[in-house]
């Protein structure tokens, strides 16, 4: 009954010619589940991570500098093949997270991988005790791992806060029973829960989609719908989180972590200065933001008060529209061509190649996300397309993502990734190309103020309502310190940063509280949400230098997306003339999103 509701949505989805929806072709990483190439990687893992071991095992510090270069570049390689391993489980595993095939591979895989890299623990470990003169002189030198340094220094700024060998063996050991295991029953019961509406049985994300229908009632019915089951399910969810928020408490005291936000701030390699400044930024513009959008929006809805269900919804002049595949494919593409030829090209084989997974299906992880794999192959892209306008700016946000990736790879394995921080960029910088380019050729007025409409609540969804997801965090990890948090006590501190961000038009039906539950970022990475703020502001600054007309602005784009995390974000920045840590650089990222409210405005006169 079930799969059959589900399957007649899609097919319902195809009849409103989205078209056909391209899946992942995932035999570039390894022909199938049971291949012979798989079981081979596995077997050279295991040898060559024995062989670095007892190559390198308390030997670092003697090292000569080619030496070291000799031993880094045997480690990407490792990384490597464990990186391919995962990647492959993990893409498998979120195509249908309720087959207990794919689950059980996926577990077992992270159990062995696990095993069997427990002895590269000593390599961080011992690392960080190198002397300071004697690391310097091996990272200077002519014949040494010079280019490698910017990893390593963000390895090294986490020496204060080392454990003993044993302990970081055990913590490696523990995770897969740990956040790992929490993690996967979080995603297992998100993806299988099922929500009855107007009669229909729908997963989780086809539910949400409903939040946007034009129809006000079906609206409501979808959100009663969603925090029934979430009540339903509100002691599993808190458990997670008690358990998600309690055992970073442990780990972070042994760490001497002044916060609990610090070990975040550390891997982003920002300073919490900065994230404070742009989070003070954000919550202090909310009435010039959030709290004037709304407000123009129940006029618009004809409403005094605005429920929650109102808060994504369609403008009534905006008429329903299903965008097909093609047209979305050809929407973004020539928005990244009009900036660049070069961004379409590398864009372009995530469509040809089976590099994205479009359709909604049963079991699917819900959302969207571009996976990096390894640099030795390529990204892959998830979306669950129903072919609404938001799903088209999804398609633009997670190519952005893609794009970065593939230029980042020519740095080499262990200085690819991008920092949470940096990672955002090209994604929303894909965004804002594509909305420009519709913007321009749109000439109707009707149609005008739905684009405007559209993108700054796209803007407040990744500005407003992500900086307070951050606050909830803050407050959830600062709750949980003084003991055990009943489903009513995080509900609480929920409802606090909603009606703060949202404003006073807002009215909160019976149940919202619950809506914590399946915001996914709180269990996977916690802190991460003030990523995409950063980023969207970062961008809109970018993009205010693009349009003044900053010269060779193309080249120094794409320079900043291929330095991939060899840089630091002041460096990345300066070719702009622009500073994070200077906090009136987040006002002219805020500046524009209040500019596209003043256009709105303007269209009402």
């Amino acid at each position: 009954m079930t799969l059959k509701a589900t399957f007649d949505s899609r097919d319902a989805a195809k009849g409103n010619d989205l078209g056909q929806l391209p899946e992942w072709d995932l035999s570039d990483l390894y022909p199938a589940p049971d291949s012979a190439e798989l079981s081979e990687d596995i077997e050279k893992l295991a040898r060559d991570v024995a062989d670095f071991a007892k190559a390198y095992k308390g030997r670092l510090a003697e090292l000569s500098a080619s030496e070291m270069l000799a031993c880094i570049e045997s480690y990407e390689r490792i990384d490597i093949i464990a990186g391919r391993i995962m990647s492959y489980a993990g893409l498998r595993y979120y195509q249908n997270t309720t087959d207990a095939e794919r689950a059980k591979m996926l577990g077992d895989l992270q159990g062995r991988i696990t095993d069997i890299t427990t002895p590269l623990v000593f390599f961080s470990l011992e690392f960080n005790r190198i002397p300071d003169e004697t690391y310097n002189t091996l990272f200077s030198a002519a014949d040494g791992p010079a280019r490698y340094k910017p990893v390593f220094d963000r390895m090294r700024a986490m020496r204060p806060h080392q454990l003993s060998d044993e302990l970081e063996q055990f913590l490696h050991d523990n995770s897969v029973v740990g956040a790992a295991a929490w993690n996967r029953l979080f995603d297992e019961t998100t993806a299988a829960l099922e929500f009855e509406v107007d009669g229909e049985t729908l997963g989780i994300e086809a539910t949400l989609d409903r939040l946007t229908d034009h129809d006000r009632n079906r609206r409501e019915t979808a959100a009663h719908a969603l925090a029934n089951v979430f009540q339903k399910n509100i002691k599993l969810f808190s458990r997670v989180h008690n358990t998600l928020a309690k055992e970073k408490a442990i780990e972070d005291k042994w760490r001497k972590m002044p916060t609990p936000q610090y070990g975040r701030h550390l891997s982003n390699h920002v300073e919490p200065e900065v994230v404070e400044a742009l989070r003070n930024a954000v919550t202090a513009a909310y009435p010039r933001l959030s709290h004037r959008y709304y407000a123009l929006k129940a006029k618009w809805l004809g409403l005094d008060k605005l429920q929650v269900w109102d808060r994504n919804a369609p403008l009534p002049t905006d008429a329903p529209r299903t965008i097909g595949w093609d047209e979305a494919r050809s929407t973004v593409l020539d928005a990244y061509a009009g900036f660049s030829p070069r961004l379409a090209e590398l864009a372009e084989p995530f469509f040809d190649r089976g590099w994205i997974d479009a359709g909604v299906k049963p079991g699917k992880a819900p959302g969207a996300f571009a996976h990096p794999t390894v640099t030795t192959a390529h990204p892959y892209v998830l979306l669950n397309y129903l072919g609404k306008p938001r799903d088209v700016m999804t398609l633009a946000h997670e190519l952005g993502h893609g794009v970065h990736q593939r230029l980042a790879a020519d740095q080499g394995e262990l200085l690819a990734a991008t920092p949470l921080t940096l990672a955002e960029t090209a994604s929303v910088f894909g965004e804002m190309l594509t909305f420009r380019a519709l913007l321009a050729r749109t000439t109707d007025p009707v149609q005008k103020k739905a684009l405007l409409a559209g993108k700054v609540e796209d803007m407040i969804n990744t500005v407003v309502r992500q900086i307070a997801f951050y606050d909830f965090e803050c407050k959830l990890h600062a709750a949980r310190a003084e003991g055990e948090l009943t489903p009513d006590d995080i509900n609480a501190l929920w409802m606090s940063v909603q009606a703060e961000s949202l404003g006073p038009v807002f009215e909160f039906m019976p149940g919202y509280e619950t809506f914590w539950t399946y915001v996914p970022h709180f269990v996977h990475s916690p802190f991460y949400v003030y990523a995409y703020a950063f980023g969207d502001g970062l961008v809109n600054a970018l993009y205010a230098a693009y349009e003044q007309g900053l010269p060779d602005f193309q080249d120094k784009y794409f320079e900043m997306l291929t330095a991939g995390g060899s840089k630091h974000h002041k460096e990345l920045l300066e070719p702009f003339g622009l500073d994070a840590s200077d906090p009136a650089f987040w006002d002219k990222g805020l500046s524009i999103i209040e500019g596209f409210i003043d256009q709105l405005e303007a269209l009402e006169e």
